[in-house]
């Protein structure tokens, strides 16, 4: 088994275990309606990079990174109870701008089929 095919598996298990935890144990307001996307791990497991995103765009994502910040220590301190590792990884949060990437390509696309409607042209 190599270290990357491990910390694919343990990012896995993180993004299970938060998505759990902020529908059962999180009562910040702040992370209500927040999904994350995605977690990366580090090969030698001492970073996981936890990707987000909220309902409401940018601003409500900004809250919700502020609210994971200062719950660190309590989700850090659940998530390494349920791995069982020997040293949990740090937790860094970020945003998710890919979301917002293809709302804004949806967009684009839906303002170019209604500017030219469908092409009915006969060859």
């Amino acid at each position: 088994m190599t270290s990357a095919s491990r910390a694919e598996r343990i990012g896995g298990r993180i993004q299970e275990m938060l998505a759990e935890l902020l529908q059962r144990e999180i009562s910040d307001p702040r992370l209500q309606l927040t999904t994350i996307t995605g977690v990366t791990v580090t090969r030698d497991l001492r970073i996981a990079r936890v990707y987000i995103a909220a309902a409401g765009g940018r601003e409500a994502s900004e809250a919700a990174l502020e609210g994971f910040r200062s719950a660190a220590g309590f989700i850090k301190r659940h998530l390494a109870k349920g791995l069982g590792l020997r040293y949990m990884p740090a937790l860094e949060f970020f945003y998710d701008e890919s979301l917002d990437r293809g709302a804004h390509i949806d967009q684009l696309l839906k303002s170019l089929s209604e500017n030219h409607g469908p092409d009915h042209s006969t060859h």
